[in-house]
């Protein structure tokens, strides 16, 4: 620390990474608990008790361990609401201050028992992240009832370097997917022009974000590579730490507020938002928020336990991150043996993983259309809350909800000309086939009110932004011929 530098505290800083990730396990909790029933209910598209049975007939004894859930314990309606509402509730008393370890421990536990039974609505890799950065935020969480106040245990320093690796491996490895996949649109800069209408559900500034000279989007592609790629190593850096921190923190935000502006990836954005808060310490929060810089509290003194204990929990995280990212970077072959043994053990919690989006971009849109008809000839539309359909209707903004089905939709898409199709899709055209209401709750609208219809159907069709001269003439997208998806399926 240079002569006259502030002595850095990071009681704020803890205490803002914490919230924050209360707060997205509340919005992770909040998004799932109006989907949950119509995903994983009794009437659902993957019924969580047909798995769990699966399961249970498969594996025995120690082999369950494989599946840490709650959900052994039974996967009724009443109990998916119920440890939604829980995990609410629990992230809230965490944002309020209140048990923040014990609440936040048990946030992680029920996310973790979603997660690990949740395919495919659940294996996003911001559900990855949430689970990795939310088992980070117990070790660095105090203990107590109300730990938070002028008697506040000072933070551990390791459980804050965790978070930086966290950040570091999550950017890093998310530029370096996108060069070693052989792309040429990463290489040659072009990646983004195709991103901002074949993005699995984009809004209205996507639409804008499109229209940018091709300058522009070279320019932007070169960007993201600089705060994906270069930025994070500023963290390694000897020197003017404090002032590197802040740079990466500022690189991080403007990027994940740039992905926010232009794409709709649920609790992503602010979740990596709230990884890089700890790199700023309690002056520079002081000074953000203008008050006056204080002298940190003494605090109480942490129990001698405590940091060996963190040591001996830090060490196998440390080694899996690590080695993930050496192959991630082409420096490993392959992850060392007694690494690969620990990444094993560590393996059923989903907490110690690998990123990367889009690491091929996608270069055409296909669109998944569901019909129904009363007669078999004349057939109406089902129109979802976010995903593109009608080409008269703008891109939808969803915020910080993530509509699992709309999103999950985009990856059926690949499936066209595969002649492959997902269970879960047959199962559900036969929800609408049948008026399951449960079903159609995750949808905008039913175009059959009074009865379901006798027939359904899915299509799929090209789809890309409308030109400017198309949207001055109320369209927002290009849609071609459709063809035969899933055939029309009717009365048995």
């Amino acid at each position: 620390m240079t002569e006259g530098a502030p002595r850095a505290s990071w009681f704020l800083a803890r205490r803002l990474f914490l919230g924050g990730i209360a707060l997205t396990y509340a919005l992770a909790f909040g998004s799932l608990l109006v989907q949950v029933r119509g995903l994983f209910g009794a009437e659902g598209l993957v019924p969580l008790a047909e798995r769990m049975q699966l399961l249970g007939e498969r594996l025995a004894g120690r082999e369950r361990l494989e599946y840490p859930t709650l959900l052994w314990l039974g996967t009724g309606d009443a109990l998916l609401v119920g440890l939604c509402w829980a995990g609410l509730v629990l992230a809230v008393l965490a944002l309020l201050g209140l048990v923040p370890r014990l609440a936040l421990a048990l946030c992680w536990v029920l996310y973790l028992s979603f997660v690990c039974v949740g395919t495919p609505f659940l294996e996003f890799q911001w559900d990855a992240l949430l689970l990795e950065a939310g088992l980070l935020a117990v070790l660095y969480a105090p203990g107590g009832v109300r730990p938070f106040g002028r008697d506040e245990v000072p933070p551990a320093d390791l459980p804050r370097w965790l978070v930086y690796l966290l950040l570091f491996k999550l950017l890093v490895l998310s530029g370096a997917v996108k060069l070693t996949s052989g792309d040429a649109s990463w290489r040659d800069g072009s990646a983004l022009a195709f991103h901002w209408w074949t993005q699995p559900l984009p809004h209205r500034l996507s639409v804008w974000a499109a229209g940018l000279p091709a300058w522009t989007q070279r320019a932007g592609c070169l960007a993201l590579f600089v705060l994906e790629l270069g930025l994070p190593w500023l963290l390694l850096v000897p020197v003017a730490q404090r002032r590197l921190r802040q740079v990466v923190a500022a690189g991080t935000w403007l990027l994940m507020a740039a992905i926010f502006a232009t794409g709709n990836y649920g609790f992503f954005n602010l979740l990596t938002a709230v990884l890089a808060l700890p790199l700023l310490d309690d002056h520079a929060w002081r000074t953000l928020f203008r008050r006056a810089p204080e002298a940190p509290a003494m605090g109480l003194v942490a129990p001698r336990w405590r940091a060996p204990l963190l040591a001996l929990l830090a060490v196998p995280l440390v080694f899996v991150s690590l080695a993930q990212l050496g192959v991630g970077l082409g420096w490993l072959a392959r992850t060392p043996a007694p690494v690969r043994a620990l990444a094993d053990g560590l393996a059923p919690l989903r907490s110690v993983n690998s990123y990367g989006l889009f690491r091929v971009m996608t270069k055409e849109r296909f669109e998944i259309q569901l019909e129904g008809s009363v007669d078999g000839t004349t057939w109406r539309p089902y129109r979802f809350r976010y995903k593109p359909g009608d080409p008269a209707r703008a891109p939808v903004f969803a915020g910080l909800h993530m509509p699992r089905l709309d999103w999950q939709m985009w990856f059926v898409a690949f499936e066209h000309g595969s002649g492959q199709r997902s269970r879960w899709v047959v199962e559900l055209l036969e929800r609408l086939r049948t008026g399951t209401p449960k079903v159609h709750a995750l949808l905008d609208e039913n175009p059959f009110p009074d009865a379901p219809p006798r027939w359904v159907r899915a299509t799929a069709a090209p789809y890309r932004f409308a030109s400017p001269e198309e949207r001055a003439r109320g369209l927002w997208w290009q849609r071609g011929p459709s063809e035969p998806f899933l055939e029309a399926r009717g009365p048995r």
